[in-house]
């Protein structure tokens, strides 16, 4: 109980908690009576919750698909703006984004299952780091735009946003001296991005139109 009492501790469990939340799932159960989990891709992101409400209930497909973006990137940022102002030190800051994408990833509310990291990744990254994101992100943009596949452009734009931080931060992130958190973030992310890989192969990845 001692444990539970010590600030960074509380940050680290609020951070899984609060990420682990499945706006995605949730938000399509209750205002369209889908269950994504189980339509689509099986994904619990607002890619999958507008793919699958487009067919079922196409006047909540937007609306639904845009506050699952938000919510899902919005959720790893209240913990670490809380962080910051209870004066976190950057090492705290940085666990508490990592675990946030892992909340995400692998929610404790679906048996340690989740979505692909993504929206919750960049929120928490544009919060620490928003520069190379923010590069990351136009990279997203100009991905999404022409080759119009969800999973390769996340992909890339996670690979931008790592040669971004090298290229910005060679000696490592400010405060921490290295880039460690955003590697396992990556991995994090392209490890859950494997099956979308194998569609790709497959030629079965469907876009988003």
């Amino acid at each position: 109980m001692e444990l539970l009492g010590n600030l960074n501790i509380q940050l680290y469990l609020a951070a899984y908690l609060i990420a682990g939340i499945p706006f995605g799932y949730l938000l399509a159960k209750i205002f369209a009576g889908v269950d994504i989990k189980q339509e689509g891709s099986g994904n619990i992101g607002a890619t999958n919750v507008l793919r699958v409400l487009k067919q079922k209930n196409p006047s909540l497909a937007k609306k639904l698909g845009a506050a699952t973006l938000f919510l899902d990137a919005i959720k790893g940022i209240v913990v670490l703006l809380i962080a910051k102002m209870a004066g976190a030190e950057p090492q705290t800051l940085w666990t508490v984004a990592v675990l946030a994408v892992w909340g995400h990833c692998f929610s404790i509310f679906l048996n340690f299952e989740g979505g692909k990291g993504i929206a919750t990744g960049f929120g928490v990254l544009l919060f620490l780091l928003p520069i190379p994101t923010l590069i990351a992100l136009a990279a997203w943009a100009i991905a999404a735009k022409t080759i119009k596949i969800s999973s390769l452009a996340s992909l890339i734009a996670l690979a931008t946003l790592l040669i971004a931080s090298y290229i910005i931060y060679p000696e490592g992130i400010p405060g921490i001296g290295t880039h460690a958190p955003i590697w396992i973030i990556a991995v994090t992310v392209f490890y859950k991005h494997i099956p979308n890989l194998v569609r790709l192969f497959r030629k079965e990845e469907a876009p988003v139109a």
